[in-house]
């Protein structure tokens, strides 16, 4: 199977993206990242997204910053399913990202996610997921991945609280 491509608008990007990649390696799911521009270099961005197509890639994770038009453009140029990332701006903190990203017309469709750091991890996960609901090996990693998360809650549930 080809690596989910985790892509983003600039390599500024990359430490909020980068979560995407340690979850998808955590799951054992090959990711491959790539810069790539809807404004300055939208060539760039409909090739790659051919590529994909071509390619068999599963699932795209583009993170956003900004006017964010990466994850909606990328999902104009095919049916693999594209999950947008805003990430945090200087100036309104990832708002304006997450709006943009979020206000899709209808008949382009883009899952999502939070802001920053969590909504990172959690494209990677919502890919394997996605790849989990045809690969059993892949569905068993995230079944795994959520017992542990349970269990570390549970061994601090009894924990005193400050008062």
């Amino acid at each position: 199977m080809a690596p989910v491509l985790i892509l983003m608008g600039s390599q500024s990007d990359w430490p909020v993206m980068q979560k995407a990649a340690e979850m998808l390696e955590s799951l054992g799911i090959k990711w491959q990242a790539k810069v790539v521009s809807a404004h300055r270099t939208p060539d760039l961005l409909k090739s790659t997204m051919e590529q994909a197509e071509q390619d068999g890639v599963p699932v795209v994770i583009a993170g956003a910053g900004g006017a964010a038009h990466l994850p909606g453009m990328l999902a104009a140029y095919t049916a693999i399913p594209v999950f947008g990332v805003p990430v945090p701006s200087k100036q309104l903190k990832g708002l304006d990202s997450l709006l943009s990203i979020v206000q899709m017309p209808k008949g382009v469709a883009v899952g999502t996610l939070a802001i920053g750091d969590a909504g990172a991890a959690n494209a990677g996960l919502l890919a394997a997921q996605v790849i989990g609901s045809f690969d059993s090996d892949v569905r068993k990693r995230v079944h795994e991945f959520r017992t542990a998360q349970k269990e570390k809650v549970m061994a601090n549930s009894d924990l005193e609280l400050p008062k």
